[in-house]
């Protein structure tokens, strides 16, 4: 996106460049290489501002990930979930009115903010057509949304640091959380290990199914519920049983984490190498 968004011009009143002569190329090319800037491909009175919408729609998208961690967070440290908190220090104050608060004050706010970034995109969007490509109804726009953007999201990434840096977990409740169901979410791992010994997908589709609706009303665990079924006790062993946790159903999700971690450090690495 550098490429692309970081050019400038020198070309004259309506871009034709008509008052430097035949030198106007070089004339560009030399100040641009002072500014250390691409010369724009064209231009008129003004750089298209097509380039800048594209740049206040790329702050928009970072703006929305840290918008849907920030969400998460929150969601995940409700009371009845509590699975993660933000950092929360031992004399900070929750709520002014109930002692025992501890509310995710970065979070909401880094949430709160992006919804600022969202709404300047479109003004960013409707500076790209202009009176006869030279009027300057963009200038006032840009003075706002262009710097309001930066600055929002340099505070957002700011909080997400103290966030994610300081981010507390409760495995007790995840273990719990994990449970909450009964086993019912190992339903397919239970078929899977099924179709594994010979029986025939749907078959095994069929026979989970039932056994996980008499589990939901029963209120019984999925897993006890397989143990007790005829059919089931013939494909699968004791082994097989304890083998159906959902500790143990978590696919390839450490690699995968991993992966992205390496993709972005090669990604850093690259850019400190050429900076």
């Amino acid at each position: 996106a550098k490429d692309r968004l970081l050019v400038g011009q020198m070309s004259g009143a309506v871009g034709t460049m008509a008052s430097f002569g035949e030198k106007g190329m070089e004339i560009q090319r030399l100040v641009m290489e002072d500014l250390k800037l691409k010369p724009a491909r064209i231009s008129n009175q003004i750089i298209q501002r097509d380039i800048y919408a594209e740049l206040i729609m790329i702050l928009a998208l970072i703006a929305s990930t840290l918008d849907k961690i920030a969400l998460e967070i929150r969601n995940l440290q409700r009371t009845e979930i509590l699975e993660v908190s933000e950092p929360f220090g031992k004399k900070q104050v929750g709520s002014s009115t109930m002692p025992h608060k501890r509310n995710p004050i970065r979070s909401e706010k880094i949430c709160g903010l992006a919804r600022i970034i969202y709404s300047n995109v479109i003004p960013a969007l409707l500076n790209n057509p202009l009176w006869h490509e030279r009027d300057l109804t963009n200038s006032s726009v840009e003075r706002v949304i262009l710097p309001e953007t930066f600055m929002l999201l340099d505070e957002m990434l700011k909080n997400m640091k103290k966030v994610l840096s300081g981010l507390e977990f409760f495995p007790e409740n995840i273990k719990c959380n994990l449970y909450l169901t009964n086993n019912l979410i190992m339903a397919e791992p239970l078929m899977l290990k099924l179709t594994e010994k010979g029986m025939g997908r749907q078959e095994a589709h069929e026979i989970v199914r039932q056994i996980a609706m008499k589990a939901f009303y029963e209120k019984r665990d999925l897993i006890e519920v397989a143990r007790e079924n005829e059919v089931v006790r013939e494909y699968l062993g004791e082994e097989d049983f304890e083998e159906l946790k959902p500790e143990s159903y978590i696919g390839l999700a450490p690699q995968i984490v991993d992966d992205v971690i390496q993709y972005i450090e090669e990604i850093e690495q690259k850019e400190a190498q050429e900076s």
